[in-house]
């Protein structure tokens, strides 16, 4: 669920000649307090009348009439506000290019194919690129297989995935609109272009392909309206979908009913089509995993050919287990990843013919010094992904889990970065993805038969800025309790530490995802103007190991927010900034982040972002598809859930009378993850209660009609949305000209 923002704060003082509007006070809004009462305590919400049409459970928070028009006048206040803040064009003049910069995914090797994105210029989507190695090694020139424009010329359908077949013959590509992630699944001839007329809805996407192209796995909802209907299954290209088999479904309410999941069924699959492993998510660090012996399945044992009658048999690798498990299948094995005895991850050899634990071989044990967040299987290796204080390393591995050809220790990597590696099981061909603060996204080609070997780069968008003017550091300090907490911060070099500096803090925190290092050429104009970025490795991460995502989920999310509070504490006692030149921002989870730091500690910031954002923590669950973070938040029903969950719920604990930092709330109409009910209460609430002047420091919200989470936005809804949010902490920061 995560949602990364990218702001800075471009100085263009120096071309704005006008002074600062007022921003007005925004629209009234209708109280009407609904009453109810939650383990002996009394609750009043005044605007639940917010979060729509509540009469139907399926549909929860539909969008009716009135609030469609709250919101229709909400948006126009914003508007009014951003757009006629002086210098917007000017702002909008430089930051167009930057925003146009194109970027390119690291290829998938299919036969002697290479498929993968890349988006140029002013382009609203990626389109889907192919390369073909010749019998003489020569690789031809790029040629477009799809474009979403040609689709859709408004900008807004988007590609949600791309799985080639294994000889790169056929293409099965996913397809959504608008945000709403509710993908279809196509198909196509590659060498003719052609369309074929299979199509697989309701937000499906494709497992793997059997080896001769007859057919494919896949998981999808049986109602795409019931997020918790997820099923894997199987489709024969040429036939109906109604006929598909059902292999694994998502348990009822009813079958479920002791079982805390979340995300449901998943599925891999071997490229041979004998072997077929199934995962089920019981958390959100943990999942059960069973074996199926396809042979069993497939009529006289031919792959592709469903026996009539036939009903999967699972064979228990691990079930109950509070840890998590996946791997990659190689002939009879699964090569297992899991956190299971082993808090920084490691992998095991699973023999599927007799997959009980007590046949486990350990192949790569867990390190005390990084993470191992993956691995992907290449000829006769396995390539190895740590993290070590949220940065990269890549190390390869035997399958025996001997050290691997002639590279002792890690594989070269440019600098200090994130990076990731696409690989092939029938190769040792690699292309290598990586970047940092001040390093532009780069893919490089690799032979890891000759690792040692400086990489050679595939693909490099050119960017119109200077990388090496900007210095990184990693910091580290102490949060409220103690514990040490890393920080990245990026600043222009030779920065004067005068507690005058611009200043952007963002987090996130949760669901075991890192913040590592990335490129955003539009936090450059920032760097220019004395800007500082600072990105601290907050306890709910996955930076650290489980323990570290454990120290801020459920009764110890608490730990996330101070943890973000010492860091911003942190910057401002060493003088990087003060309160009046600090900003917040934080999206998804990050925005529940953002809610905290407002209703905890408001005096320690000028300005907030807080996008696509879970702000009602008592009422969360109800809505859309977040019945599956109740293992990483709890659940208000249990009493001592709603205990801590009452404590912080940023919502429940706005104090009219407070004079709260300007605040933007941000949300998307078709978002299928986190409810904009979320935004429109807590703005409402929040309008309602500051004591801040709204021509000085406003609440304001953003509700965009062509939008969700934030996967598959156009270019061009982008380069509104940076503005906005640039425009915003540009006037609370003062880099505009105040009015005279």
């Amino acid at each position: 669920m995560k949602t990364r923002l990218t702001i800075g704060c471009t100085l263009v003082a120096a071309m704005i000649t006008s002074s600062v509007q007022a921003a007005g006070a925004p629209p009234k809004t209708e109280v009407r307090p609904a009453t109810e009462t939650l383990h002996g305590v009394t609750l009043t919400d005044n605007y639940r009348w917010l979060e729509g049409d509540n009469s139907d459970p399926k549909t929860m928070g539909k969008v009716n009439d009135e609030v469609s028009a709250w919101t229709d006048a909400q948006n126009a206040h914003t508007r009014s506000v951003l757009d006629n803040l002086p210098g917007r064009k000017a702002v909008e003049d430089k930051f167009r290019p930057l925003m146009q910069i194109g970027s390119v995914s690291a290829p998938a090797m299919a036969g002697d194919r290479y498929f993968y994105t890349k988006r140029e210029g002013t382009e609203n989507q990626p389109r889907v690129l192919m390369r073909v190695k010749a019998a003489d090694g020569t690789v031809s020139e790029p040629r477009v297989i799809l474009d979403p424009a040609k689709i859709d010329p408004s900008g807004l359908t988007a590609l949600g995935g791309l799985l080639p077949s294994q000889d790169g013959k056929l293409l099965a590509f996913s397809l959504y609109r608008r945000g709403d992630e509710n993908t279809t699944i196509y198909f196509m001839d590659v060498d003719s272009g052609r369309w074929l007329p299979d199509t697989l809805d309701s937000k499906a996407y494709p497992v793997q392909w059997l080896p001769d192209n007859s057919g494919l796995f896949y998981r999808r909802l049986a109602d795409v309206n019931d997020p918790y209907s997820a099923r894997i299954m199987f489709h024969t290209l040429g036939q109906h979908p109604r006929f598909n088999p059902v292999l694994f479904k998502q348990f009822t309410k009813e079958e479920n009913e002791k079982l805390a999941t979340t995300w449901g069924p998943g599925a891999t699959v071997s490229r041979d089509g004998k072997w077929l492993v199934l995962s089920y998510w019981t958390g959100t660090s943990s999942n059960d995993l069973w074996a199926v012996d396809l042979r069993k399945w497939w009529k006289g044992g031919v792959v592709g050919q469903v026996a009539e009658g036939a009903k999967i048999e699972l064979a228990e690798i691990k079930v109950g287990s509070p840890n998590t498990f996946f791997g990659s299948i190689e002939g009879d094995t699964l090569y297992m990843l899991t956190d299971y005895k082993a808090p920084n991850k490691q992998v095991f050899a699973v023999d599927l013919n007799n997959p009980a634990e007590a046949n486990w071989k350990s192949i790569i044990p867990g390190r005390g010094d990084a993470v191992l967040t993956g691995f992907g299987v290449a000829k006769g290796l396995l390539a190895a992904d740590y993290e070590e204080k949220a940065t990269s390393r890549i190390r390869l591995f035997s399958m025996d889990g001997k050290p691997y050809g002639d590279l002792a220790g890690d594989l070269n990597l440019p600098g200090i970065g994130s990076a990731g590696l696409s690989v092939e099981h029938d190769r040792t061909e690699a292309y290598l993805s990586f970047t940092s603060f001040n390093y532009p996204s780069t893919i490089f080609k690799v032979d890891l038969a000759k690792a040692s070997a400086e990489p050679a780069v595939w693909e490099r968008p050119q960017v119109p800025v200077d990388p090496t003017t900007v210095e990184v550091k990693q910091v580290s300090f102490s949060s409220k309790d103690g514990t040490p907490v890393t920080m990245f911060i990026v600043h222009k070099k030779g920065l004067a530490l005068d507690g005058n500096n611009p200043t952007i803090l963002n987090g996130y925190g949760g669901f075991n995802i890192s913040e590592t290092p990335f490129f955003s050429p539009t936090l450059f104009p920032c760097f220019e103007a004395g800007g500082v970025f600072a990105l601290p490795n907050l306890r709910g991460g996955g930076e650290y190991g489980k323990p570290w995502h454990e120290g801020g989920m459920l009764a110890n999310k608490q730990n996330t927010f101070d943890d973000m509070i010492a860091a911003a504490q942190w910057l401002i006692d060493n003088k990087y900034t003060s309160p009046a030149k600090l900003g917040a921002s934080g999206g998804s989870n990050g925005g529940l982040l953002m809610g905290a730091l407002m209703t905890q500690r408001p005096e320690l910031f000028r300005a907030i972002i807080c996008a696509v954002p879970l702000l009602d923590m008592l009422r969360y669950q109800q809505f859309l598809m977040a019945r599956y973070w109740v293992p990483e938040y709890g659940d208000p029903a249990n009493p001592e859930h709603f205990a801590f969950l009452r404590q912080y719920s940023p919502y429940q604990n706005i104090k009219p009378g407070t004079q709260y930092p300007a605040v933007f709330f941000t949300a998307g109409e078709n978002d299928t993850r986190v409810h904009a009910l979320h935004a429109r209460k807590m703005a409402a609430a929040m309008q309602a209660a500051t004591t801040s002047n709204p021509q000085d420091k406003p609440v304001l919200l953003w509700v965009d009609r062509d939008a969700g989470h934030g996967a598959g936005k156009p270019l061009n809804l982008r380069i509104r949305d940076a503005v906005d949010t640039r425009m915003f902490f540009m006037w609370q920061l003062g880099l505009l000209p105040q009015a005279q």
